[in-house]
């Protein structure tokens, strides 16, 4: 069976730096120099795009919030 929501879209679109505000990208950045990376954008109907990125190593997940903090326990459920 396939779980699969996604409809054609990439899981980090071409363009993601669109997504983003200038906290958020600013945010972005900083913790690129950590070896955090997006890992994919949600786009929940009807409300705006929300940012995931994941540590180096994949053991931390994260949203980047409004206000460009790093939110390390999002209230969001995931797929594993």
């Amino acid at each position: 069976m396939n779980d699969e929501k996604r409809t054609g879209n990439k899981p980090i679109p071409d363009n993601v730096v669109d997504y983003l505000n200038t906290a958020q990208l600013a945010e972005l950045h900083k913790i690129e120099g950590f070896g955090w990376n997006v890992k994919y954008v949600r786009h929940p109907l009807f409300q705006d795009p929300v940012v995931f990125v994941s540590s180096a190593d994949g053991q931390s997940i994260g949203i980047l919030e409004e206000d460009g903090r790093l939110n390390l326990e999002p209230d969001i459920e995931t797929r594993k």
